[in-house]
Parts: structure tokens; sequence; C-alpha cells
């Protein structure tokens, strides 16, 4: 798997995790599903802004990777947000919606023609997709096993 199918499959896996949330009918399965949801957005995010931004960044694509990192950063803000409420709270599925529109726009952009993950397959071969994969696959296994700590 080289590094776009690596990003790309995370990004079916959280929009796979938010169809399991609108099936969540109790606070409790609610805040079981958000936490996958939180815990894979802090991985992917982890590994886009470590490994897989700093490798396509030059002045071509500057602009579209600190658009990126914002999008990241109100990511983040939601996520905290929903950290901090009940999920019995009636406001919960509310900020989720939030925190999914976020991530599917973001997830669209970056898919999108022009978008990063074209423009790191314009300027990568797959040697050098595969070789950035393997680096991202070992901060996914280091920071999911933190998590699990």
């Amino acid at each position: 798997m080289n590094a776009i199918t690596m990003l790309k499959h995370q990004h079916r896996e959280v929009e796979a995790l938010f169809n399991q949330m609108h099936k969540a009918r109790t606070g409790s399965a609610r805040r079981a599903v958000f936490e996958r949801i939180a815990d894979a957005l802090a991985v992917h995010s982890a590994i886009e802004e470590r490994h897989f931004y700093p490798s396509v960044k030059e002045r071509s694509t500057e602009t579209i990777l600190l658009e990126s990192l914002e999008e990241h950063l109100a990511i983040k803000r939601v996520i905290a947000d929903l950290l901090q409420l009940d999920a019995g709270n009636g406001t919960f599925p509310a900020k989720v919606k939030v925190l999914e529109d976020e991530v599917l726009r973001h997830v669209e952009e970056e898919e999108a023609p022009g978008g990063v993950l074209e423009l790191a397959r314009s300027k990568f071969d797959n040697a050098r997709l595969d070789l950035l994969a393997k680096q991202m696959q070992e901060l996914k296994r280091s920071s999911s096993e933190e998590l699990a700590a």
C-alpha cells in the first residue's frame, strides 16, 4: 500500500465510523463510536502533519498545505469540545454532525483533482510513495499503541 492509498483507506475508515455513529441510539453507544472516530482522526492527522504534508511541501503547495493544517486545527477544536460533552446531551449529535461535515469537506478537498493527494501522485514515483507509506505506517503503529495504553 502506498502513501496515497493508505490515506484514502483511512478516509474510508473514518467515513464508516460516522455511518456507525448515525446508527447509535444511546449516549454510551455514541460515546464509544465517537472515541473511535477521535482516535482515528488523531492518528490520521499526525501522519499527515508529520510525514505526508512535509514531503509534498514546496512553494507551489504551500497554500493548500496551510489550509489543510487549519482544517485539522478546526477539527481538533470540535473534538476537544466533544470530549468535554456528555454523549447523552442533546447538543452532542449536533456537534458530531459539525465534526462530520468538517472531516468530509477536508477529505473531499484532499482527494479532489488538484488536491494534495493528486499533487503527491504527480510529484513522487511509486518507490517514494511506498517508502513514505512505510514511515507513515510506523507512526500509525506507535500512535495506536500510545492511544491503547
